[in-house]
């Protein structure tokens, strides 16, 4: 009892500035391949991180959940490998960007390029089968190829301390007009997003650490042909502080979450830039002023022998007690004897 460590919380208010926030990510989509899968991060001071890929890492599954390839990848893009097998003379030519050239003489050598300029030009990517490029280097083949497919993503995230969100969403992701858009034009209108959180944390693991996002296993419940769903997870995160014995500090976090579900009607690729037609799975962030502070700590030795001697005291007190009752109950009945 001596030995035991005792944790004790103490609450003040957080008066860090400046920092970046830590997002521990390992999620499993069964039913959405790493292909058509981007991970986007924004937050209320401005800045967007758009199809993240440092620290992250696509894992591709077969229809049974196993790995199809040995190594992950930080990248895993449709049509990049026959890219590769582009004749040298078709890319020194100028190949045409369709219309979505920004100055005169640019060319679109690629089906990345070409929806590069679609992209910048604010226009949906939806027939890629009517693209040269796309066509010479197998791009709707792939798609066909990879549907079926899951995906594994984990690695972590770095944003600012500051309230937003991340989201796992299908689709490439640019801006248009200020508004963030998903184009996933080029692969339907239907995305099962059933997935698996294995672990979402904010910050390093301490002792004790309970998140409650670990082990959630969400099945999308696609009632009509073309539905695809929503999934919203609202998360205040409370700045931690963990000292241990040794004097060394942890700075995480905890967090509580609520959730939210929808179901949506068939992606309308005409009205793409609408985020609330958007499907994917998104974790909005809030931060709490307010820090709470765990210090581990065990019992002083003038504790420890002040009990002690309670308990010495407490014991001869008793005994004592008990002495009494005997003596004088034995009085007592001796007496009773000699009068007869």
């Amino acid at each position: 009892y001596y030995l035991t460590t005792e944790v004790h919380p103490e609450l003040s208010v957080d008066t860090s500035r400046g920092e970046q926030l830590r997002i521990n990510v390992d999620v499993i989509f069964p039913r959405l391949p790493c292909a058509f899968l981007s991970v986007d991060a924004m937050d209320a001071s401005g800045q967007t991180q758009l199809d993240l890929e440092h620290n992250l890492f696509k894992k591709r599954l077969d229809r049974n959940g196993n790995p199809i390839a040995a190594t992950p990848l930080k990248e895993d893009s449709l049509g990049k490998p026959k890219q590769e097998m582009v004749k040298k003379d078709e890319i020194q030519a100028c190949g045409s960007c369709y219309g979505a050239e920004q100055y005169d003489g640019q060319c679109c050598n690629t089906c990345d390029e070409v929806r590069e300029a679609y992209r910048v030009k604010g226009w949906s990517f939806t027939s890629p089968e009517n693209i040269e490029q796309c066509v010479s280097e197998g791009l709707g083949q792939s798609i066909e190829e990879v549907k079926g497919e899951g995906c594994h993503v984990y690695g972590f995230l770095l944003v600012n301390k500051v309230a937003g969100n991340f989201h796992f969403a299908p689709g490439q992701t640019f801006k248009n007009e200020f508004a963030h858009v998903h184009d996933a034009s080029m692969y339907g209108d239907s995305f099962d997003l059933s997935h698996i959180i294995n672990s979402i944390s904010f910050g390093e693991e301490f002792p004790g650490a309970v998140n409650p996002l670990d082990g959630v296993r969400k099945e999308a419940n696609l009632e009509g042909e073309g539905i695809s769903t929503l999934y919203q997870y609202f998360v205040k995160v409370v700045p931690t502080v963990y000292e241990n014995l040794s004097g060394t500090s942890i700075k995480t976090n905890q967090f509580s979450v609520t959730e939210h579900y929808r179901a949506l009607p068939p992606v309308d690729h005409g009205k793409q830039g609408h985020a609330h037609t958007t499907p994917g799975v998104y974790f909005q962030y809030d931060l709490s002023p307010i820090m709470v502070r765990f210090s581990e700590r065990r019992k002083s030795l003038s504790h420890f022998l002040t009990g002690v001697c309670a308990i010495v005291g407490g014991v001869f007190t008793v005994a004592g007690i008990v002495d009494s009752l005997v003596y004088h109950s034995l009085r007592t009945f001796q007496a009773k004897v000699e009068l007869g």
